[in-house]
């Protein structure tokens, strides 16, 4: 674009202006030149002597001179010539500047005289400038907001000259947003500027570059340019842009902090400040939220910055907010989704509640002991829990419903083999690797009264000595209860009952605690032999429970009463035997019998004879029987003897110390004419005791009779209850029971595994003989029955101890201080003349010569095996291998043992038995007679009884 400047009223002015200057300095004599500028060293400007008026000759005398106020080596001149000349190069812009006149001032100085004259060189400006912007590159900044039409203000170009030199046009290149704009104040350029044609868009265009020329008037027409560079300005016009609305991120709980969960990402078309994105989370999350997730602000990381607990929140929803940095500031919203993953880091947890503590013993099965709940916080399997129980007897676990579980009683509780049970409670769960959590429980079993105390045996045996002092201590019984505390808490009583016409309590007495059992008062073998009661031991529980035990005391004989003699037959004095004996006697023959008796048993009770020696000194045709008391002649009678004939019978019996009682014989020798007188006397009383015998007979066979039914009755019972019952080792077993017979000295048991049997002869209502069976009830006591009792006797194994279950007859007396045994060797036989037989007698004795003899070894025991019984020489029936004798006596006592013997294939299914029986001799005799034939007779009457008991 071309822009002229057009003459005017003012280029008239300046015209008129610079005439009238013309004329007034020409009026002053002033000289006025005028050159332009930038002409050459030696350019003319005139001819200054001259016009001054002055000689050329005169110039150098007159000291001609040129000042200049200023720069005065500009312009000089020639003093040859008077010419006024450019010495240097003169610049009309630095010298004048954008001033309209320009002149350089000179003074010419004369002397002689002196004068003064002033010059003006007006420098006439030329286009030597040309235009000059202020920057050759423009940077304008526009915001991309502004509106079309609006006005950008340039500072335009510049020109050092003046006049029409000066005067510039513009030109702008070809844009489709900008033109130019020149502001015109009084035909005077004032402003250039830009002008916006159209609305500017910074994404699209973000820069613009325009070139504006100036031109000026002069000729040749001088430019100068520009470049202007417009940049457009960001405005905040475009908000940040998330790259998805939703983010949807899973994360496992219990991730570490730091650890990177999601990252964010948001763009902005903008740029500058208004492209920054500052990320937060919205103002109104939660604080949970902010105390678990971190946000980068810059790089829009989202990571873990607190614990992460799937139990706690399944899924955080996190809203962030993109914001930029422009004013006013935009911002973008997305939602991000963290869904938190389970992980099995919650071990199960078991409650146990409701315990049912302690548990009885006797509790029913399916007992609920304790509720048992669980559970796991975790999910899935992770939270499947299963329950265990360690260890499983007497308990089980029930499920009652959805992790509940009831701790039951599966098998029934013994407090005495178990108080206390550890149990074990696992609860597992199902997540890799499993977790597992235990309890435990322990359960304490509380005891029931349900066990009674229990002795050690049913019965027990004791031996206690008579006469002992009053309060003594016989024994200790012990009971003992399975149970605790107060149901194990045992006393201990007498059941009472009566023993003859007497209460039980005056006997004995037991402690109430210890068990121990006190004689009250001194016991006496011959007045109670046994004494059998029961003690009671009851414990404390509720209710109480008790058990018995039996108490066998055996009455042990001491030797306190002194040998006894029976009555003497009719017409003996007290004491004293009379007796009629024939001189035609011969030797052997038994001419009278010494009876006595002893109330003591066993050894206490063994009578031995032993005749006097007669006072003259004489030998005496007679001798008595060791152990019969039977006296009979040693050799024929004859005339020397004396017609009356007075022995003294010494009786002693083997107790230590032993007693002695003497009896009297008085024998009258007849002659043989005489004697049957006397024997028919005698025959007379004979028969009146015939016929007292024969009375008692009656009543011993009724007798008899009765305790034989009842012993049948005994046996069947006895069969049938063991033909019904199961053998058991502990009643029924192998075990064999023992025959023991005990004497004061010794005691001795005889055991064979056959079939015996035993009777008992004639005697006093006493015997010296024990049986002891485990597999028979005890039997009455009765002094006055005849008992019979089948025993096993067992030969084949060691002596045993007696077994607390035994037998005994009501006439055996228990004088047993140790044991002798049988042995199935050994051989017993009866002596000469069957019902005369001697007695066998202890080693130590003197024995008869045709006698059996028993010898014991030295120290014999209770153990001891090595008794041997034997005959006397003058015995011609000896025994042959395995021979058992038909009868033999028991030492001190008139029983008969009588044993059978039953063949070894027998099929008769019973143990082996022994017999014993006994008959009742009365204490007094009624009516006495006398003379030797009604003694014989008398004494025939009793073999007979006594075969006939056999």
């Amino acid at each position: 674009m071309v822009f002229s400047r057009r003459e005017g009223p003012g280029v008239r002015r300046l015209l008129l202006s610079l005439l009238l200057l013309a004329v007034w300095e020409a009026s002053s004599g002033q000289v006025h030149y005028s050159v332009p500028e930038e002409a050459k060293h030696g350019t003319f400007v005139g001819r200054i002597a001259q016009d001054l008026g002055l000689e050329l000759a005169e110039l150098v005398p007159r000291l001609f001179r040129v000042a200049s106020k200023g720069r005065g080596d500009l312009l000089e001149v020639n003093l040859q010539n008077g010419i006024l000349f450019v010495n240097s190069r003169i610049d009309r812009e630095e010298l004048c500047g954008r001033s309209l006149e320009c002149s350089i001032h000179l003074e010419v100085i004369v002397d002689r005289p002196l004068q003064v004259f002033h010059v003006e060189v007006e420098v006439r400006d030329i286009n030597d400038n040309q235009p000059v912007f202020p920057m050759s590159v423009k940077n304008l900044f526009i915001y991309e907001s502004r509106p079309p039409g609006s006005r950008i203000p340039l500072e335009g170009a510049t020109d050092a000259d003046i006049g029409v030199n000066s005067l510039l046009t513009y030109t702008l290149n070809s844009n489709d947003y900008f033109t130019l704009d020149v502001k015109r104040n009084d035909e005077e350029i004032k402003s250039l500027g830009l002008v916006l044609k159209k609305p500017l868009n910074r994404e699209d265009t973000p820069e613009h570059q325009l070139i504006i020329t100036a031109v000026d008037g002069g000729k040749p027409e001088l430019t100068g340019t520009t470049q202007v560079k417009i940049t457009i300005l960001d405005v905040n016009d475009n908000a940040p842009e998330f790259e998805r609305t939703v983010y949807k991120v899973k994360l496992f709980e219990n991730a570490p902090n730091g650890t990177l969960a999601v990252i964010v990402n948001a763009s902005d078309l903008d740029e500058g400040i208004n492209k920054d994105i500052v990320y937060s989370f919205n103002t109104d999350m939660s604080a949970d939220i902010l105390s678990k997730f971190h946000l980068d602000p810059v790089n829009g990381y989202i990571s873990v910055k607190g614990n992460i607990d799937f139990e706690e929140t399944k899924l955080y929803e996190i809203q962030v907010e993109a914001r930029d940095k422009g004013i006013p500031p935009m911002a973008d919203h997305c939602t991000v989704l963290v869904e938190i993953l389970d992980a099995n880091d919650n071990i199960p947890e078991l409650v146990i509640k409701s315990l049912s503590l302690p548990v009885l013993e006797d509790a029913p099965l399916g007992t609920v002991i304790a509720l048992i709940s669980v559970s796991d916080r975790d999910s899935g399997a992770n939270g499947q829990v299963i329950c265990t129980l360690t260890p499983h007897a007497p308990f089980k676990l029930v499920s009652t419903f959805k992790n509940y579980y009831s701790l039951v009683l599966d098998s029934a509780l013994d407090h005495e083999s178990m108080t206390n049970y550890e149990v074990v409670v696992t609860a597992r769960d199902g997540g890799s690797p499993s977790l597992s959590a235990t309890a435990r429980v322990s359960v304490e079993v509380a005891d029931v009264n349900d066990n009674a105390p229990a002795f050690a045996q049913p019965e027990y045996t004791v031996f206690v000595k008579e006469n002992n002092p009053p309060g003594s201590h016989i024994f200790t019984v012990s009971a003992w209860d399975a149970d605790a505390q107060e149901n194990a808490r045992v006393s201990y009583s007498l059941v009472e009952r009566r023993v003859g016409e007497r209460a039980l309590s005056s006997y004995v007495s037991v402690h109430a605690e210890s068990g121990k059992v006190y004689a009250l008062q001194p016991l006496d073998h011959e007045e109670l032999e046994l004494l059998q009661f029961q003690v009671s031991a009851r414990d404390a529980g509720v209710p109480p429970l008790g058990s018995n035990v039996t108490l066998q005391v055996f009455v042990l004989d001491e030797n306190d009463n002194a040998p006894a003699l029976l009555p003497p037959g009719a017409g003996g004095g007290a004491g004293a035997v009379s007796e009629l004996v024939s001189r035609s006697v011969g030797a052997g023959h038994v001419v009278a019998k010494v009876r006595a008796v002893d109330a003591d048993s066993g050894y206490n009770a063994w009578l031995s004879f032993e005749l006097q020696p007669a006072a003259g000194g004489g030998r005496s045709p007679f001798r008595v029987g060791l152990y019969t008391g039977e006296i009979s002649t040693t050799r024929a009678l004859d005339e020397a003897d004396a017609p009356r004939q007075r022995l003294l019978v010494l009786v002693k019996d083997h107790g230590e110390p032993a007693l002695t009682a003497t009896a009297t014989v008085l024998l009258s020798l007849v002659e043989s004419g005489q004697a049957p007188k006397a024997s028919s006397e005698a025959s007379a009383g004979t028969a009146s005791a015939e016929t007292a015998l024969v009375d008692v007979n009656v009543y011993l066979i009724i007798a008899i009779c009765a305790v034989s039914s009842l012993l049948v009755l005994t046996l069947l019972l006895y069969v049938a209850l063991r033909c019904s019952a199961p053998p058991t080792e502990g009643v029924f077993g192998p075990g064999k029971p023992t025959l023991v017979c005990s004497s004061a000295v010794e005691s001795w048991s005889y055991s064979k595994q056959r079939r015996q049997k035993v009777c008992s002869g004639e005697g006093p209502p006493k015997a010296d003989l024990m049986a002891f069976s485990p597999s028979l009830p005890p039997g009455p006591v009765n002094g006055h029955i005849e008992e019979q009792l089948d025993v096993d006797v067992d030969f084949s194994s060691k002596p045993r101890q007696p077994n607390p279950d035994w037998r005994y007859s009501a006439s055996l007396r228990a004088g047993m201080h140790s044991s002798v045994h049988l042995e199935e060797a050994g051989i017993l036989r009866a002596g000469p003349g069957g019902p005369d037989q001697q007695w066998p007698t202890v080693s130590s004795a003197t024995p008869e010569p045709e006698a059996g003899e028993v010898s014991p070894p030295v120290g014999a025991g209770v153990n001891s095996n090595s008794w041997t019984f034997k005959y006397g020489p003058g015995n011609p029936k000896q025994p042959g291998p395995g021979e058992l004798p038909d009868k033999f006596i028991i030492p001190g006592s008139p029983a008969i043992i009588s044993i059978r013997q039953e063949p070894t294939n027998s099929q008769i299914d019973k143990s082996d038995f022994i017999t014993f029986g006994k008959k009742e001799e009365t204490k007094k005799k009624k009516k006495k007679k006398k003379g030797n034939k009604t003694q014989e007779k008398k004494e025939k009457g009793n073999s007979t009884t006594d075969n006939s008991d056999q």
